[in-house]
């Protein structure tokens, strides 16, 4: 058979098919195939988080505390489409998903219920947001300060990965060379501002999700960081001054051992790039560190309760491969948002893994596996070509704007699909072992009263403010970014005096414009 990467697997793997030197690495050291820290999860388990948000900022917060009571150790907010967009929920182009796909925040009124009696300085939290993810971050910080909590002892990671968007998800806003500059100057924010936040957390997921294959997963994001990185040193930062502030964000597939040597192959390959590409000496610049969540696009709408045994399969395979920090997804995902129960069930899957399998006793287990030293070796091959390929046409900009990713993930997902509908490979319930019939599920339903009542907070809000001030900051910010200085403190600015998420970004948009991708057929 093949590995979803293409290259075949063999039915037995000997002493033959690895290096004598194989397994061999230590733990904690260059190259880091074994895991970026010596002790990995023997002192303590990865972080369990689960992605959250939906509807208003009350819901989401009071689905927080949940989590929190039932031993979630970090928070992961997802947020609607007109936010990750920059459109504020009174905005028509918002009107039929505010709340849906995750929570409405249009201002720092919606971030301070958000995080309502959440000590900011005691929770990890994740953001997943990319083309404003510096706004959402400066809203967090904002309400951070109202708490007392200064922004140096603010822990979490933004998205902020806007060159993916580009390749596979389309939740971008501005072209890709201001995008660019807006990265650089969240980079040198965070620096002097909010030095323990990971400032990016660079996204092979939502390619994984869109169709490519794991080698392609991690080829393509690796080539968006070394962009980023290169991005970052142009404007004039210094390699160590940021990087160990870079994370990354991959999928967890049902292919256990292709994923386990997908993520020993991406650590190593990372370090070495960093150390001979960029010249870096600070050993945690060498470092992948990577939040992963399990497959989203796996999960299936029949026999959803099949789900539970596909999201422990995945969460095994990212623990085994060393990820810093896992969300499970609910079995319930491919039919609606879910249920209180679904999520619960998922957290207490990664709890079993962390408190009953005896995973945690030992670092990088699989270490020394003739398979997965054989796969590892075999991922980093394909990958490393990829890359390659990627700087054939420059930079991985210039690769974007050439469809040159998209393409490649496009045939990986045409491939799949094809060996799905010819029964060459099997999806339990769908194409095998299928049910005649299905039991009734009720699904979790967002009100659709919420966006009424976040346009008139919003119109409250407009009427309460001092909107000349809210103005004048606004024009500070759009002079801010026809210029060279940093957008991020006239965009606090702004926010602090109740400007909108939706006003900031339209603000850049007047004066950096909206990218309109080329079709190429």
């Amino acid at each position: 058979m093949n590995a979803e990467s293409g290259f075949p697997i063999k039915p037995v793997y000997g002493p033959a098919d690895v290096p004598a030197s194989a397994g061999a690495d230590e733990p904690g050291q260059y190259p880091y195939t074994r895991g970026v820290y010596s002790t990995m999860y023997t002192k303590r388990p990865w972080t369990m988080r689960q992605y959250a948000g939906f509807g208003t900022a009350t819901e989401s917060n009071a689905r927080y505390h949940q989590l929190l009571a039932a031993g979630t150790m970090g928070l992961s907010v997802a947020f609607d489409l007109p936010t990750q967009m920059g459109y504020d929920s009174d905005d028509p182009i918002a009107h039929g998903e505010v709340g849906k796909v995750g929570v409405a925040i249009d201002s720092i009124d919606d971030m301070r219920l958000l995080f309502k009696d959440i000590p900011l300085d005691r929770v990890s939290t994740s953001m997943t947001i990319n083309a404003p993810g510096s706004v959402l971050l400066l809203l967090y910080q904002l309400v951070a300060e109202e708490q007392g909590v200064p922004g140096t002892a603010l822990q979490g990671t933004i998205q902020n990965d806007i060159l993916k968007e580009y390749i596979a998800r389309g939740t971008y806003i501005f072209p890709p060379k201001p995008s660019l500059r807006l990265v650089a100057d969240t980079f040198a924010y965070c620096k002097a501002e909010i030095p323990k936040w990971n400032t990016i957390s660079i996204s092979g997921y939502h390619m994984a999700e869109a169709g490519a294959s794991p080698a392609q997963e991690i080829a393509f994001t690796l080539a968006n960081g070394i962009e980023y990185v290169r991005t970052a040193i142009a404007a004039g930062l210094a390699v160590d001054d940021f990087a160990p502030r870079l994370s990354f964000f991959f999928v967890a597939r049902t292919t256990l051992l292709e994923e386990i040597a997908k993520f020993r192959a991406a650590r190593r390959m990372w370090a070495r790039i960093m150390r001979d590409e960029f010249g870096a000496k600070n050993p945690k610049s060498l470092m992948l560190r990577f939040h992963t969540q399990t497959a989203g696009v796996q999960l299936t709408a029949q026999q959803p309760e099949v789900n539970l045994i596909r999201v422990a399969i995945q969460a095994l395979g990212a623990v085994a491969g060393g990820t810093q920090s896992l969300h499970t997804n609910s079995y319930d995902e491919a039919l609606a948002l879910p249920t209180e129960k679904s999520a619960r069930l998922a957290l207490r899957t990664q709890q079993v893994l962390a408190y009953e399998s005896g995973l945690t006793g030992t670092v990088d287990p699989f270490a020394g596996s003739y398979a997965v030293e054989a796969l590892t070796d075999a991922v980093e091959t394909e990958a490393t070509a990829l890359i390659d390929r990627v700087f054939e046409f420059g930079s991985a900009v210039d690769a974007i704007e050439a469809g040159f990713q998209k393409n490649e993930i496009e045939a990986s997902a045409y491939r799949i699909a094809t060996e799905i509908d010819s029964g060459e490979r099997v999806v339990v319930g769908v194409n095998r072992f299928v049910a005649e019939t299905e039991e009734k599920y009720e699904p979790l339903r967002v009100d659709p009263a919420i966006e009424a009542a976040q346009v008139a907070r919003l119109a409250k809000l407009r009427a309460e403010r001092d909107e000349p001030a809210v103005q004048a900051a606004l024009a500070d910010l759009a002079k801010a970014a026809a210029g060279s200085t940093n957008v991020l403190p006239l965009m606090k600015e702004a926010l602090r005096l109740r400007a909108t998420v939706g006003e900031v970004c339209h603000t850049l948009r007047g004066v950096w414009g909206v990218h309109r991708p080329v079709e190429r057929f």
